[in-house]
């Protein structure tokens, strides 16, 4: 029998102004944003604050396009999730004891990074910075099942907004901070010297995010872990598989961001060698609004999927994604100037963090708290190849065809992902309308 979805859009706005308010006080809440920044630190530094490491060192646009594929971790991380499923740390439990290594783990390697030069060494700072991105994905691999299993479904699109907040501010802090940083002291003490204090700095901080490892809770209704390797492996893919319309959901996930992904995959670059705009005119003007919008679009955006449900956001968030693409080519024909830098950043991540919000919320509602690491890793994987891996195409199209062009051609690269969305309508509002049948 079909589902009415007038029901579910009732039923979401009943439970809005409780959950808004038992939010707030929440140490699950809490727990979740304080980890999300942990996860969100080492991000950066192996996108944004790379390319611009790169940039100001003088590489050619298709050599740090390629150094983009240092993400690829981020693709591939399903391949060791079910690892972190089925076997348990000896110490927090089975997701903040791994969270708790992961951690350790990368305030040595970023620090490591910082003593590597983009000049003298690129392959060693590619290899570096691997290991960062391996690292920093398996982190995020068991902070996301942590928030599948803590978070109750009621409380999902609002959790999404407390993850990009504790996500973006770190990304910013590893970017945008970073950056400044680097780019003030480089005519006192070098390049070199400016960059590795920059580097260690993160590192320190990503050290002391341990202490809110130690003091998250463990989720009240645990999952079970599988009980070998091989379930671990299967019963994930499974579950998942079994659902109704998920070829055609595992293609939307793939879909849905690309053409953002695309636009923002040579972001540094295009303000930098494309426009010319500074470091610091980038770092303040474009990423800290960048982080600031975001964190917005997404707050707003959790409040609206409350009201509108799963279909209706993603949809007209989908195609608010795709048009603010060409804000971008008006800046690419409108040359160096601050205001427009600011507007097209403002309203694409603005809208983008809306997208966001939806498009979390629509991911958490498809895993089982049993696998939750195995099948967040797998849908939140194909979610980022576009992102890892249109940096590389984007410096071999931006050579081709010029900035203008390269994103008309982003906007329109969003349109197959809105077309599956509408395919798969009825399907996903009684996805929606289950998961309100949970609360």
């Amino acid at each position: 029998m079909r589902l009415n979805v007038d029901v579910e859009f009732s039923r979401l706005t009943e439970i809005a102004k409780p959950t808004v308010l038992q939010a707030l006080g929440d140490k699950r809440m809490t727990a979740v944003l304080l980890l999300s920044f942990a996860s969100g630190l080492p991000f950066n530094l192996t996108g944004f604050t790379l390319q611009a490491w790169l940039a100001s060192a003088g590489l050619d646009i298709k050599t740090i396009g390629i150094f983009g594929l240092v993400g690829f971790p981020y693709i591939f991380k399903f391949l060791w999730a079910p690892l972190l499923d089925r076997y348990l740390p000896p110490l927090l439990g089975r997701r903040r004891g791994w969270i708790l290594i992961y951690q350790l783990c990368l305030a040595v390697s970023i620090g490591v990074m910082g003593f590597c030069s983009p000049t003298k060494e690129p392959y060693v700072l590619g290899a570096v910075a691997l290991l960062v991105a391996f690292l920093s994905a398996s982190q995020d691999i068991v902070v996301d099942a942590y928030r599948v299993d803590v978070i109750p479904p009621s409380e999902r699109a609002l959790a999404a907004a407390a993850i990009t907040f504790g996500y973006r501010t770190a990304a910013m802090l590893a970017g945008t901070v970073l950056v400044l940083i680097a780019a003030g002291l480089e005519p006192k003490v070098g390049p070199s010297l400016a960059w590795r204090f920059a580097f260690l700095l993160v590192a320190c901080i990503m050290g002391a995010t341990i202490l809110a490892t130690f003091w998250a809770p463990e989720p009240a209704v645990p999952g079970r872990p599988p009980l070998t390797l091989a379930d671990a492996v299967w019963h994930p893919l499974r579950d998942l598989l079994s659902q109704k319309g998920a070829v055609g959901f595992l293609l939307l996930v793939l879909l849905y961001k690309v053409g953002d992904a695309f636009a923002l995959s040579l972001y540094s670059a295009f303000m930098i060698k494309g426009v010319g705009f500074s470091l610091q005119e980038l770092s303040v003007a474009g990423k800290v609004n960048m982080t600031i919008s975001t964190m917005i679009g997404v707050t707003v955006g959790g409040v609206i999927y409350i009201r509108w449900g799963m279909f209706r956001s993603l949809l007209i968030f989908g195609i608010g994604q795709a048009l603010t693409n060409l804000l971008y080519m008006w800046l690419a024909l409108a040359g160096k100037k601050i205001w427009l830098l600011v507007l097209a950043t403002s309203l694409d991540t603005g809208i983008g963090g809306m997208g966001q919000a939806a498009f979390v919320a629509f991911l958490v509602s498809q895993c089982s708290p049993n696998f939750s690491a195995t099948q967040y890793a797998l849908l939140s994987a194909m979610a980022a190849v576009p992102r890892v891996t249109m940096g590389a195409i984007a410096g071999q199209v931006v050579s081709a065809i010029g900035w203008a062009n390269f994103f008309v051609v982003t906007c329109l690269t969003a349109t197959p992902g809105l077309i599956l969305l509408v395919i798969f309508r009825r399907r996903i509002n009684e996805l929606a309308a289950r998961e309100a049948a949970k609360r």
